[in-house]
């Protein structure tokens, strides 16, 4: 029976755009959870890790107060975090450790349609709602601008037709609720993804050596998300031209094939893309007998 206190606890946003994200790279990582409904709590069946489903901006506070050992959570709010940690004169404890392949979007300056905006001078005297005061301050202090932050818990995109502000800074994704709130995206101040944090204060070797193998799972699943496994026969003659044409791969393993001298089979990871126009090119280098396979697991 593994102890408590050397169980990993890793905190989750309990519902937004990163939860299902999240939970399904702990999955993909070989997690099996049993989890109750609405249960704030997962528990890990056959690995010592416990998933905390809370706000994300809590995210960085439980593992800067060493409640969580991990978290993931967008760069907007860790940076957010840190701002506010500075300004109270506080070091932030907790530590990025990589960036993930998902979450991606960008805390920007919108404007309703209509209202011109041609740089940041044009927010000069106006009042920008947002849900991200510390990171919009930074902004406006390093380009030497004076204006009033109007500091919102949610639905920042209505706040100019409220009359509550003049214009917003606000995640923007797909641009969407943008458009239907009748604003357009004018600055971006942030570019942001999921990311995982961790508390730089000492754990058991049992918690330590978790955090390793974890890091290298969630390091193996994101190289293999777009990656795929090609396997074709090629003449001898046509090696140079097809090993360029296989996409974003290393040096491909080169098999000789029974009862031919002309020609090998030839195996490959592709960490890109394959797309239909790469076989065309490949057929027509003289590849044939071409499978492209899925990439499940991969460790460097």
């Amino acid at each position: 029976m593994i102890d408590k206190a050397t169980r990993l606890k890793v905190a989750l946003q309990k519902s937004g755009r990163l939860t299902d994200n999240s939970l399904d790279l702990l999955v993909r990582c070989g997690l099996k959870y049993s989890r109750g409904k609405d249960q704030l709590m997962c528990y890990g069946e056959n690995m010592p890790l416990d998933v905390l489903f809370v706000r994300d901006d809590d995210i960085p506070d439980l593992v800067q107060q060493d409640v969580c050992d991990l978290g993931i959570v967008g760069l907007n709010v860790i940076e957010e975090k840190r701002i506010a940690f500075e300004a109270r004169g506080i070091s932030p404890l907790f530590e990025q450790v990589m960036t993930l392949d998902y979450g991606r979007c960008r805390l920007s300056i919108a404007v309703p349609e209509g209202t011109e905006y041609k740089d940041a001078r044009s927010l000069r005297g106006k009042r920008i709602a947002t849900t991200y005061p510390n990171i919009l301050g930074r902004f406006l202090r390093e380009k030497d601008i004076e204006a009033e932050i109007v500091t919102l818990s949610g639905a920042v995109e209505i706040a100019p037709r409220l009359g509550r502000a003049d214009f917003i800074c606000d995640l923007v994704s797909t641009g969407s609720t943008l458009v239907a709130n009748h604003l357009w995206e004018a600055d971006t101040i942030l570019e942001s993804q999921a990311a995982i944090i961790r508390t730089p204060i000492p754990v058991p070797n049992e918690k330590q050596e978790w955090i390793r193998r974890l890091s290298l799972r969630i390091d193996g699943v994101q190289q293999v998300k777009e990656s795929k496994y090609i396997m074709l026969h090629a003449p001898r003659a046509q090696l140079a031209e097809i090993r360029k044409l296989l996409p974003g791969s290393e040096a491909p393993t080169i098999m000789p094939l029974e009862g031919s001298t002309d020609k090998v089979a030839v195996h490959a990871v592709c960490r890109e893309n394959v797309f239909w126009e790469t076989l065309e090119s490949l057929k027509s280098a003289g590849a044939s007998a071409i499978l492209v396979l899925p990439v499940e697991k991969m460790m460097a």
